[in-house]
């Protein structure tokens, strides 16, 4: 199923080969925009797709089979994805992300639950959950909300508040078996509706210790990939969507302009002078807040390969720039689908699926309005609660 990297290393894929997959899969999938929203989920061809071109397995360990990329290249790639279409984009950094916690848990674990380089693990962050261990194993119980791409994946991540005995729980995620999860019919949304970010359940499941994320010391190895908090990977792969979703948004109305006219006008929407000041500040809003979330990024990840710790500033950085990043795409939507008048509004326009999708990513908390108090008191010199920065 298109560009194929399943069985390749970090040490043999490149840049230019993950973005030719992107791009090959964004044009296969635009299409399909319709029947992802019907479905409310991908199909589990678009997600196998996107599993054998690499993309599940970016921030997999590479002693596991692994890419182990950079998060710049991983973002090109869901920003690439969320061009043709933005729930695979979105179920793609998802599933990436997760992936990452297979560092977090014994080799031995790892490897069983990453039997096949085209293994899918999507899940939820928050503690919804509570999991109580005992002598031989673990017990879960919990409801969890948001769980995109979670029906397409073959383990489920839930973040539980876990007993263990000690004075207090302690908060990390377990992983759990597809087929032991009960899917709820809940993911009636406005946007975003191919993504399948439906809620999920499991009553008195049984598990094992080497699936609880980061329990009992298991930590991820000192390499530069592991030096960005999980939080901050998962900002990261919003901010590349709703780029991708501005972009597909002024490409759109760019195409829509030569053809549209008013009513008694023989004037084409491109030859109004208009669309010439709002094009052009979109391509400039777009533009420059991607260049600072890809240089911050960057400066990050040029530390991390040196050898150094992520700091604190850099994450500050960071955040800012994924939570402008949906600001300004917003902003660009917003005018894309303004200046598209009475045809953007029409259930076979993109414009207004760009509308519809890029506002659902402006919901999540990690890009909330909240970021930029945190950011803001960081740079003012002030405490702030860094441990979800």
């Amino acid at each position: 199923m298109g560009t194929t990297l399943s069985h390749q290393t970090s040490s043999t894929v490149d840049e230019a080969t993950l973005l030719t997959a992107a791009a090959t899969l964004a044009d296969r999938f635009a299409p399909l925009a319709d029947d992802f929203d019907r479905n409310r989920k991908l199909d589990q061809d678009a997600s196998d797709a996107m599993a054998e071109a690499g993309f599940y397995r970016l921030f997999v360990p590479t002693h596991l089979g692994g890419l182990e990329a950079s998060p710049v290249i991983s973002a090109k790639v869901f920003e690439r994805l969320a061009q043709g279409n933005a729930a695979c984009g979105w179920v793609a950094f998802i599933a990436a992300t997760s992936g990452s916690t297979l560092a977090s848990i014994p080799e031995e674990s790892a490897r069983q639950i990453f039997a096949h380089p085209n293994v899918m693990v999507a899940g939820v962050f928050a503690p919804s959950g509570k999991a109580h261990v005992e002598e031989n194993g673990v017990t879960v119980n919990g409801r969890w909300q948001w769980g995109s791409g979670t029906q397409n994946a073959d383990w489920v991540l839930g973040g539980c508040m876990v007993d263990d005995g000690s004075e207090q729980p302690t908060q990390h995620m377990v992983l759990m078996p597809a087929c032991a999860i009960s899917f709820l019919d809940t993911w009636h949304v406005s946007g975003l509706q191919g993504t399948g970010s439906t809620d999920y359940q499991v009553t008195d499941l049984q598990g094992s210790l080497g699936h609880i994320v980061g329990y009992n010391k298991n930590r991820p190895p000192k390499r530069p990939l592991y030096q960005f908090p999980q939080f901050t990977l998962l900002a990261i792969g919003i901010g590349a969507v709703a780029l991708g979703i501005g972009r597909a948004a002024i490409d759109e109305l760019v195409n829509l302009a030569q053809s549209k006219k008013r009513i008694n006008s023989k004037a084409t929407l491109a030859d109004r002078v208009h669309s010439h000041l709002e094009v052009a500040r979109a391509e400039a809003t777009l533009r420059s807040a991607r260049a600072f979330y890809y240089q911050s990024i960057e400066a990050a990840w040029n530390t991390a390969i040196s050898g150094e710790k992520v700091s604190v500033d850099q994450r500050r950085d960071i955040r800012l720039a994924t939570t402008h990043a949906v600001e300004a795409s917003i902003k660009t939507v917003d005018s894309m689908y303004t200046l598209g008048g009475g045809a953007a509004v029409y259930r076979d326009s993109p414009l207004q699926r760009h509308f519809r999708d890029v506002h659902m990513a402006s919901q999540h908390i990690m890009v909330a309005p909240s970021t930029l108090e945190t950011v803001g008191r960081l740079y003012l010199g002030q405490e702030a609660q860094i441990a979800t920065l």
